[in-house]
Formats: C-alpha cells, sequence, structure tokens
C-alpha cells in the first residue's frame, strides 16, 4: 500500500519563533500557527473555528524564519506529519502529540503590515542583480575589409 504524508497550511503565527542550536550547531526554530476556517451551519449562522499547530524547521529555512517571522505574521508552510510520544515524568503515562515537519515555507505577505516592522538587525531578502546588458558588435570599420560580398540570396 502507497503512503503519503504531506501537509499544506496557512495561518497567522500565535507567538515569536524560538530558534535553538543543537549541540552538533543545527539551527532548529519552533513555531505555533493558528489556522481559522469558517462555514455557515444549516440555520445560516456564521461558525468559526481555530485550530493551533506545531511546526518544527530545521537548518537555514530556521534561521530565515527566525529572523523574518513574528508573532500576527502570516505564513504558508508545506511539510509532514510527525507524531512525538514520550512517558510523563510525574503520572508515567504515555503522552503524544501531533505536530509538522517544515520542508518549505513563503512569506504571505512582504510588508509586515499587520504585526509591525520586523526588528532593525534583519534586512529585507535581496534579488540578485541583473546580469550586465550584452556587449553590441561595433560597425566594421569602413577601411577594412568586411568579409565577402553579399550573394542575392533570399535569407
Amino acid at each position: 500500500m502507497a503512503n503519503f504524508n504531506k501537509v499544506i497550511l496557512a495561518g497567522n503565527l500565535t507567538r515569536d519563533p524560538e530558534l535553538r542550536y543543537t549541540p552538533k550547531g543545527s539551527a532548529v526554530v519552533k513555531i505555533s500557527m493558528a489556522i481559522n476556517r469558517t462555514w455557515k451551519n444549516e440555520a445560516g449562522e456564521t461558525k468559526e473555528e481555530v485550530t493551533f499547530v506545531d511546526i518544527e524547521a530545521w537548518g537555514r529555512q530556521a534561521e530565515v524564519i527566525a529572523q523574518y517571522m513574528r508573532k500576527g505574521r502570516p505564513l504558508l508552510v508545506e511539510g509532514r506529519l510527525k507524531l512525538d510520544t514520550w512517558e510523563d515524568k510525574n503520572t508515567h503515562q504515555k503522552q503524544s502529540k501531533l505536530r509538522v515537519v517544515l520542508e518549505s515555507f513563503s512569506f504571505i505577505d512582504s510588508k509586515g503590515t499587520d504585526a509591525g516592522p520586523a526588528p532593525a538587525s534583519a534586512e529585507a531578502p535581496r534579488r540578485p542583480a541583473p546580469p550586465p546588458p550584452a556587449k553590441t558588435p561595433e560597425p566594421p570599420d569602413a577601411s577594412e575589409p568586411s568579409g565577402p560580398e553579399e550573394d542575392d540570396v533570399p535569407f
């Protein structure tokens, strides 16, 4: 049987990202997102539901999220589900939590108008400079021969 584990979410961060580094130096960031859903019930009343999702990102993606994202900012996330299980130290009962491990993301707004500007230390990403214009060949000097004379070929 084939398996498929893919999640795509768009929502707002519920708190500032928490960036940490492993003992080996790998960056890891933990974020939490709120995803809102609105619908109308049979009576025509508008209902709203909020789902909170914990997300974990690694490496350079973790550093970029920590640098540019703040509480309240919208983010589009693609990732996979992962189930964490552990035993509670006090009750000795098994606990579990489902989270998303980020594989890619996109900033939804680039201005940050909802949550205010990013800190002064964060620079906006820059696009690479366009390549220099190609040199146009200079017309041949009239004193130099220009090669074979033109034929009456129609192309």
